[in-house]
């Protein structure tokens, strides 16, 4: 039975969502603020935590920093706020996923199902043939990338992204079939979180950012621009 961490310091909105993820077969525990959730973590393995970005004390960044310094269990940010830097700024941090406040609870439910089917589903080890592209390496076995040598450490679903775009090279992937295939799921997710993850991406990977081409209307491909 997955154990959901459910973070926010709304104690009815806790209950509320802790209904649901039962319902669906979750275990739950509650933390009412940033530094209840790290203790929390540091004590129990969970399988996945629900973090509200509008906190008293440490607020949800600052949580997402502090949990990834030791952790690499998947988190979804509750977030009153749309704004395109704050994304941006979650998921350099690590964060797995978005929920804006309101939100349905059927939908937050399908998202977390998402979450847990990729990352328990994930078996890294079993592909161990090198993707290189120039100077840009891909390792799948050890989710590792390198540019030019130098190993970056990408936020997991970055990595998932860039994982499937070079699988595909020269294919055209449209939004929802990366919504479906990195996030795992077809209808609840939005196209701009592929965008702001191709963005945040992009900056990652930093002189071999322009290998990921975006096809305007339809979505992205991966491959040597021509530069004639």
């Amino acid at each position: 039975m997955p154990h959901i961490l459910i973070t926010d310091d709304d104690p009815h909105l806790r209950r509320l969502v802790r209904t649901y993820a039962e319902l669906e077969g979750y275990d739950c525990t509650e933390a009412g603020d940033g530094a209840a959730a790290v203790t929390a973590l540091k004590q129990v393995p969970f399988d996945l935590v629900l973090l509200d970005v509008m906190m008293p004390g440490p607020d949800g960044f600052e949580t997402l920093e502090a949990i990834r310094r030791f952790s690499q269990v998947p988190i979804i940010m509750l977030t009153a706020r749309n704004e395109e830097y704050d994304k941006l700024n979650g998921f350099q941090l690590g964060v797995d996923d978005y929920v804006a406040k309101p939100f349905s609870p059927k939908e937050l439910m399908a998202r977390i199902g998402a979450v847990l089917r990729r990352t328990q589903s994930r078996t890294p080890a079993a592909v161990t043939n090198e993707l290189a592209f120039g100077g840009l390496s891909i390792f799948p076995d050890s989710r590792i990338v390198t540019l030019d040598g130098k190993k970056v450490t990408l936020p997991p679903k970055e990595f998932d992204l860039l994982y499937k775009l070079a699988q595909n090279e020269h294919i055209v992937l449209s939004r929802d079939k990366l919504l479906e295939t990195v996030w795992g799921y077809q209808y609840c997710g939005d196209a701009r979180t592929v965008d702001t993850h191709i963005k945040s991406l992009r900056e990652h990977i930093g002189p071999y950012r322009k290998l990921i081409q975006t096809v305007w209307g339809v979505g992205y491909k991966f491959e040597e621009p021509d530069e004639n």
